[in-house]
């Protein structure tokens, strides 16, 4: 399972958590094929086997699947806590006509999944979704429980209406609050498409807050590329509708393409440079691509840290 297509399909299964275990076995397969096969994914429960001891323990499945002998084992729960941050305003729900491919569902696919590769690898996970305010704000837990909290709260999300219309961002505001919250230092996985209420100086002010208190961060900035970058609408009258705001403009995206995508350019342009002036991951997160260009970047950040 790669991409969204791929998901609703299986969208009668109606369990997230099952979804997430198909969307990183799909994912675990091409790395196995790719030039990242090195990469530990699910191996935190395993070790790898050494000559003369015995093989009781081997994981002939994972054998399997990788031809490599690991030993299973099992450990506590890691140092690495991670916090996934999941924007959930009316501006995640585009594209509004098609709620499963928005960009609020894509983002709730991708974090199950991250949710499952966490538990894989023994690392606790919390969970934070904001608007204009935090609205849930868990601990960084590893047990089974609060991982089905977890995912109960991210299955509400894909329920038809559970986010309104007019819902806004302020997404400065609530990084300020998390960096006060969270007490350890954490990885913080941010998805959003960081169209907010706050200028980018007040945004840029709360992610390095955020890295001053020594929590690393991903940020996952959201977008349907194909009509929020290239704006591939056609040319006759459109009515545009602020998704928070509800305020309305008519006109025929022709007369202001090229003037558009050279400021949405610019806008990507800034997020990108000032990410990296703070050590920030950055990375572009396009709904009508796979899983894949998530799944692996946080897992080289993983590999980093860990």
């Amino acid at each position: 399972m790669e991409s969204l297509e791929d998901v609703i399909r299986y969208e009668q299964f109606d369990n997230l958590e099952f979804i997430a275990s198909q969307i990183v076995a799909g994912f675990i397969t091409g790395l196995h094929r790719s030039p990242y096969h090195g990469f530990s994914v699910e191996f935190a429960e395993h070790r790898v086997y050494n000559n003369g001891e015995s093989t009781k323990h081997v994981d002939w499945k994972l054998y399997g699947r990788t031809e490599k002998l690991f030993v299973k084992q099992y450990e506590e729960e890691t140092n690495l806590r991670s916090y996934l941050v999941l924007d959930t305003s009316s501006s995640m729900l585009f594209p509004y006509h098609s709620p499963k491919n928005s960009k609020l569902s894509f983002s709730v696919y991708c974090a199950a999944a991250l949710i499952h590769m966490l538990r894989k690898q023994r690392d606790a996970s919390g969970l934070c979704l904001f608007s204009d305010k935090i609205e849930t704000l868990t601990d960084a837990k590893l047990s089974s429980t609060h991982l089905q909290m977890m995912y109960t709260h991210l299955q509400h999300l894909l329920k038809e209406n559970a986010v309104p219309l007019n819902k806004t961002t302020s997404t400065a505001e609530v990084l300020h609050q998390l960096a006060d919250t969270i007490q350890k230092r954490s990885l913080v996985i941010l998805f959003s498409d960081m169209f907010a209420n706050n200028n980018t100086e007040e945004l840029f002010s709360a992610l390095q807050h955020l890295r001053y208190n020594k929590h690393e961060i991903i940020l996952f900035h959201v977008k349907d590329k194909r009509m929020e970058e290239d704006f591939e609408f056609s040319n006759r009258p459109h009515l545009f509708i602020d998704m928070e705001s509800g305020r309305e403009i008519k006109f025929s995206p022709n007369e202001i393409r090229e003037t558009y995508k050279q400021k949405i350019a610019e806008f990507y342009q800034n997020l990108k440079l000032r990410c990296g002036q703070f050590h920030i991951d950055f990375v572009e997160a396009d709904i009508n691509a796979g899983f894949r260009d998530v799944l692996l970047p946080y897992l080289i950040k993983r590999n980093k840290l860990y």
